[in-house]
C-alpha cells in the first residue's frame, strides 16, 4: 500500500491564512499570500481578473510560519468576485500554474481559479453546527395527545414500527411536535449545535410536509403559530438560531393557490403554475400529481413568494434565521425553461432584505454552475462531501436506497487517495466561501443512515467526524449521534428512542459531543485553511490552519500502519495535544500517526 502524501508543495486557499480579508467588499484593498517550499521559487506573479480581462501583479517576498518561503501581492477587489491564480517561476528555469486544484506546467482553464466573493454568509455561518429535525419524528410533547388524528392519517404509537411504502409510509404519524423539541433541547445543545434547522412545518396530508397546503401558518399538529414562536424563543434564550426549510419549485395539490387555480381560470394564481394538455394536466415535480410545479415566470407568483409581505420575508420576521431551499437545484427549471439563476437571486434578495439571514439550496450534484456566492449562500454539499465520503467508507447491506435516491445510484467505491482528488477537484470549482457556508452532511431525511451505510460505529465516527472537521458546516441528522439505522430516507425516519436508552450507540453519542465542543473551541477548525497531508487506502490526514491555531486530523476505515510526517513541515505542533481519539504523537522530529481502529483523531495547537 503505498502513501500518498502533499505536504511540501506551495499551497494557498482563500481563507485567513492566505487572504487579509476572505470576506472583502467591493472597492477594498486585499493582500494575498502564498507558500511555496524553501528554494524552489524564484519569482511570483499573481494573476487576476479585472472586468473579464486578465491582469498580472509581482509578488513580493514576505514573512510567515514554519520554513516555507512567503510571497504577496495587493490587489484592489473592483469585481464582485475576485477571480485570480498564481504564476510560479521555479528555480529551475521552468514555470508552473497554481489554482485551486494544484499546481500545473501547462495552461489551464479558469474553472478552479481561487473566487474570492464580496457577497458572503453572515459571520455567525463559520461558528455554526446545524442539528437537523424531522418534526414528527423527533419528540413529542404532552400537548400532542390533545389533537386528533387526521382522517389522511395512519396514528402511530412512538415504538411502533415504521409502516412499508405499500401500507402508506408517507401518512404515518407519530405525532412529535414543536412543544416536543423544547422539551429536548438540552439534549440538542449538548451536541454543540448552534441552528435547529426543521423539515418543512407548513400544513399538509403527508408527515414530512413537503406538499404544503398553505405558507401562511404553521401545521396545527405540530402546535401551530404559537408553538413556532415558543421554540423559536427557546432556542434564540440558548443562541441557539432556528432554520426553515421551503419548497420553491413546487406546493401540493391541496394547496390553496392551487385550488383556486384549477377552480377558476381567470383566479390570479392560475399562472403559478404550469398547465398541460396530458394527464395530470399539470407539470409536477418527478410525475408526482401531488407536487404541482410553481411557474416563476409569474410575477404575481413573484410578490407572493418574495416580496415584502412574501413568504421568504414574512416568516423571517416571524423569528426564523435563515432557510434552506428544498430541491434548489430543479426550482424555475422545466425542460426549455430555466429560470433557475433568476429564483435564486430572488430568494438571496428577499433574504438578505431582512439582514443577517443564511440561505442554503438544497443541491445533488456539481454545485459551480448555480452556487457562486451571488445567489445561495451555500448548499447541501453532497458532491464535494458527502458522496466522496460515503464511497470512501460505505459497506451497505442492501441496494434498496437507489431505488428511492438518485444521489447514491452508481456511487463508486474510492480508497482514500481518490477520496481527496475527488473533494479537491470539487471544491476547487466554488468560492471558498460558499464551501465554508455549505452542510457537510453524512445523512439526512433524504438518504439512509449513515450507521446503516458504513456498518460500524468506528466508520460512523470517522464521518462525522469529517463533517466537523473538514472546511463547511457540519450538520447532524437528529438521531444519527446514537446510532439509529434505516436503509432509506424514509427508512431512516424513525421516532427518536427516548425510552430506550439502553440502544443508544453511547460511544457515537459521546464523540459527537465532543466534536461539537472541539470545533467551539479550535478556530482553526472554524476558519483555518485546509491543507492535506496525504492518504493511503485506509485512512486519510489533513490540517486545519488559522492565525490562532492549527489542527491536525486524521480519519480512518480501518486500523493502518505507521506514517510519519516532519514536525517542520507543520510548525509548532510540539506544543500541541491530543484533543481527540488515538493514534497520533510526536517522537522527536517526526509526527507519528497511526489509526488503532476505524474513527477519527485530532491534535490541536
Amino acid at each position: 500500500m503505498v502513501a500518498v502524501t502533499f505536504l511540501g508543495q506551495p499551497h494557498h486557499d482563500p481563507s485567513e491564512l492566505y487572504v487579509s480579508d476572505p470576506h472583502p467588499h467591493r472597492g477594498d484593498t486585499v493582500e494575498l499570500r502564498v507558500r511555496v517550499p524553501a528554494g524552489q521559487v524564484a519569482a511570483v506573479h499573481l494573476r487576476h481578473m479585472h472586468d473579464g480581462e486578465a491582469a498580472f501583479v509581482a509578488a513580493a517576498p514576505t514573512d510567515g510560519p514554519g520554513p516555507d518561503e512567503w510571497w504577496a501581492a495587493r490587489v484592489l477587489v473592483d469585481n464582485l468576485t475576485l477571480q485570480y491564480r498564481w504564476f510560479l517561476v521555479m528555480a529551475d528555469g521552468g514555470t508552473a500554474w497554481l489554482n485551486g486544484s494544484g499546481v500545473h506546467r501547462r495552461d489551464v482553464t479558469d474553472a478552479a481559479d481561487f473566487r474570492l466573493i464580496t457577497t458572503a454568509a453572515p459571520a455567525w455561518v463559520a461558528d455554526a453546527v446545524v442539528y437537523q429535525v424531522f418534526p414528527d419524528r423527533f419528540a413529542r410533547s404532552a400537548r400532542a395527545d390533545e389533537r386528533p388524528t387526521p382522517e389522511w392519517a395512519h396514528g402511530a404509537r412512538w415504538d411502533e414500527p415504521l409502516r412499508t411504502y405499500d401500507q402508506q409510509q408517507h401518512r404515518q404519524i407519530y405525532g412529535g411536535d414543536l412543544d416536543g423539541i423544547i422539551e429536548r433541547l438540552d439534549h440538542i445543545a449538548s451536541l454543540g449545535a448552534t441552528v435547529l434547522y426543521l423539515t418543512p412545518a407548513f400544513p399538509a396530508d403527508t408527515n414530512h410536509r413537503y406538499n404544503a397546503s398553505t405558507f401562511d401558518r404553521i401545521d396545527d399538529l405540530l402546535g401551530g403559530d404559537d408553538a413556532m414562536r415558543r421554540l423559536i424563543d427557546a432556542c434564540h434564550a440558548r443562541g441557539i438560531r432556528v432554520m426553515g426549510d421551503f419548497t420553491a419549485n413546487h406546493t401540493g395539490a391541496t394547496h390553496e393557490w392551487f385550488l383556486a387555480a384549477q377552480n377558476d381560470g381567470n383566479a390570479p394564481e392560475r399562472d403559478f403554475y404550469y398547465w398541460t394538455d396530458e394527464y395530470p394536466g399539470y407539470a409536477c415535480w418527478l410525475g408526482f400529481k401531488s407536487l404541482p410545479k410553481l411557474n416563476h415566470a409569474s410575477p404575481g407568483l413573484t410578490e407572493r413568494l418574495y416580496g415584502e409581505d412574501g413568504v421568504i420575508r414574512r416568516w423571517l420576521r416571524f423569528g426564523l434565521d435563515g432557510w434552506r431551499i428544498d430541491v434548489a437545484n430543479m426550482t424555475g427549471r422545466l425542460g426549455g425553461i430555466d429560470l433557475n439563476r433568476e429564483v435564486a437571486a430572488r430568494t438571496r434578495a428577499a433574504v438578505d432584505a431582512e439582514g443577517d439571514r443564511w440561505l442554503v439550496a438544497e443541491h445533488f450534484y456539481d454545485l459551480h454552475h448555480d452556487v457562486d456566492g451571488s445567489t445561495w449562500h451555500g448548499a447541501m454539499n453532497y458532491a464535494a462531501f458527502s458522496r466522496p465520503v460515503w464511497g470512501w467508507l460505505e459497506r451497505p447491506s442492501t441496494n434498496a436506497e437507489d431505488a428511492h435516491f438518485s444521489v447514491t445510484r452508481l456511487l463508486p467505491s474510492i480508497d482514500g487517495p481518490a477520496m481527496i482528488e475527488t473533494m479537491a477537484e470539487f471544491m476547487a470549482q466554488v468560492p471558498w466561501a460558499v464551501t465554508t457556508a455549505s452542510f457537510n452532511i453524512v445523512g439526512s431525511h433524504d438518504t439512509g443512515r449513515i450507521r446503516w451505510r458504513v456498518g460500524d460505529e468506528g466508520r460512523a465516527m470517522a464521518a462525522l467526524g469529517l463533517a466537523h472537521t473538514l472546511p463547511g458546516v457540519p450538520m447532524v441528522y437528529y438521531g444519527d449521534e446514537i446510532g439509529l439505522v434505516g436503509e432509506t430516507g424514509e427508512y431512516g425516519r424513525r421516532p427518536f428512542p427516548w425510552q430506550a436508552e439502553e440502544t443508544w450507540a453511547t460511544g457515537t453519542l459521546q464523540a459527537v459531543r465532543e466534536l461539537g465542543a472541539l470545533r467551539r473551541d479550535s478556530h482553526a477548525l472554524r476558519h483555518g485553511g485546509l491543507r492535506w497531508i496525504g492518504a493511503t487506502e485506509d485512512a486519510v490526514a489533513f490540517v486545519r490552519e488559522s492565525r490562532q491555531g492549527s489542527a491536525l486530523v486524521v480519519a480512518a476505515r480501518e486500523a493502518t500502519g505507521q506514517k510519519t510526517v516532519p514536525t517542520a513541515l507543520l510548525p509548532g505542533i510540539e506544543s500541541g495535544r491530543l484533543a481527540l481519539g488515538s493514534g497520533i504523537r510526536v517522537e522527536g522530529n517526526q509526527v507519528v500517526m497511526e489509526a488503532e481502529r476505524g474513527g477519527i483523531a485530532v491534535w490541536v495547537w
